[in-house]
């Protein structure tokens, strides 16, 4: 997965309000067992994570290029209103001047918008997302004897230590894509090549 959808899950993933530390349940017997996730990495690592990631990443550069369309617009108007000044009418440079202020209000409530609208909708995928993977730990735990799973990845984590033998994100992740499995997406069309025309007998 690309860095910045990698960015997009990390740094988010904490509104969730994933707990830390997962218990086994009370009327369950209580095994020795003892394992560590990063709750970040797995979710970042599973298939259906990934697409999500690519899906909002999509909608978020959509968002952004209208944006910086705008921004290029009111630039341009800008630098007309800078050079041209002395050779307008003092109403025209109002007209212009009015419509570069218009043109900046509806950028700077579209940026404010654009936040919002990407806040609500990474907290949408990461809580869906998130809630399945609460699943597939409980599931994991209750068939592999684990009495208490530890969060490694948190930065809120107590863990300052962790043995590599007792990390279970792989498992977790193979778990998941296999309770949660993703449709392969469509490969781009391949175009033809062009046929080479052979030249006739004798040109050059």
């Amino acid at each position: 997965m690309a860095n910045v959808n990698k960015a997009l899950f990390l740094n988010l993933l904490l509104a969730l309000g994933i707990p830390c530390v997962i218990h086994g349940q009370a009327s369950a017997p209580a095994p020795g067992k003892l394992g560590t996730i990063n709750t970040q990495t797995a979710l970042g690592s599973t298939k259906e994570g990934q697409k999500a990631a690519r899906e909002l990443q999509s909608k978020l550069d959509t968002r952004a290029q209208d944006i910086r369309n705008t921004q290029n617009q009111i630039a341009a108007l800008q630098e007309q209103l800078q050079k041209g000044s002395s050779a307008m009418t003092g109403e025209a440079r109002q007209n212009l001047a009015r419509d570069i202020e218009r043109k900046t209000k509806l950028l700077n409530r579209d940026i404010e918008d654009a936040r919002a609208e990407a806040d609500r909708e990474q907290h949408k995928v990461l809580q869906t997302l998130g809630q399945k993977l609460m699943v597939v730990i409980d599931k994991y735990a209750r068939d592999n004897g684990y009495g208490l799973i530890l969060d490694a990845g948190s930065p809120q984590s107590p863990v300052l230590f962790a043995a590599s033998a007792w990390d279970i994100t792989k498992d977790i992740v193979a778990l998941y894509d296999k309770n949660h499995p993703v449709a392969p997406e469509p490969a781009s069309p391949v175009l033809p090549k062009s046929p080479v025309q052979k030249k006739p007998a004798g040109e050059d």
